[in-house]
Formats: structure tokens, C-alpha cells, sequence
């Protein structure tokens, strides 16, 4: 069997892809901008204030979850977010690197 894409490139690389690849949709942005204006967990009102279906807004905190970015806790019957900032801050740390790695050169 040969060797998966992914085993071509650096974990380094392949974080990156998985972290953008998340942040592609933006409903996970706008997700993340709620949460993050709150102070406090979030619970039920994504689902009112973003306008989608509760089992959509799942979905895309579970890919918010998949890279660590949000954490949640039970409260009562209910989930509830919040941005966990260490990972916000190594991710913020890997797009800086990235970016300043990353010289433009113009033909």
C-alpha cells in the first residue's frame, strides 16, 4: 500500500490544513465570533442567534471541537462553549509563523 498524501508533509503542514480546513465555513466563523464576544459559556442560543438548525450548529461545533478550539461543558441538560484560549493562542502562533515564513515574491 502505498504512503497517504498527508505522510508527504510536515506535521507542521498538515495541522495548518486541518485548521483551515475548519475554519472554511462560515458559519464556524460566525460560531466563533459569538462565542468569543460572550462573557460567558454559551449554550442554546447559537442556534437562535446564528439561524440555523440546532443539528447543524452541532455539526459545526463538533468540527470546532475536532481541532480543539471550542470546550464544553455540561451544564444541567445543557452544553455549554467557550473558546479554549490556549489553543486559540497556539493556533493564533501557527498562522503568524506561517505568514511570516512566508515571503510574497512578485514576478
Amino acid at each position: 500500500m502505498g504512503i497517504t498524501k498527508s505522510q508527504i508533509f510536515n506535521d507542521q503542514q498538515n495541522e495548518l490544513a486541518a485548521i483551515f480546513r475548519v475554519l472554511a465555513n462560515p458559519a464556524r466563523i460566525a460560531i466563533l465570533e459569538y462565542i468569543g464576544s460572550q462573557q460567558a459559556c454559551i449554550c442554546n442560543d447559537i442556534v437562535e442567534h446564528i439561524g440555523l438548525a440546532q443539528p447543524t450548529i452541532s455539526q459545526h461545533l463538533k468540527e470546532l471541537k475536532s481541532i480543539q478550539l471550542i470546550e464544553g461543558e455540561i451544564e444541567g441538560k445543557k452544553m455549554c462553549y467557550c473558546i479554549n484560549l490556549s489553543r486559540w493562542n497556539e493556533i493564533q502562533s501557527f498562522l503568524n509563523e506561517f505568514f511570516d515564513n512566508t515571503r510574497i515574491n512578485c514576478c
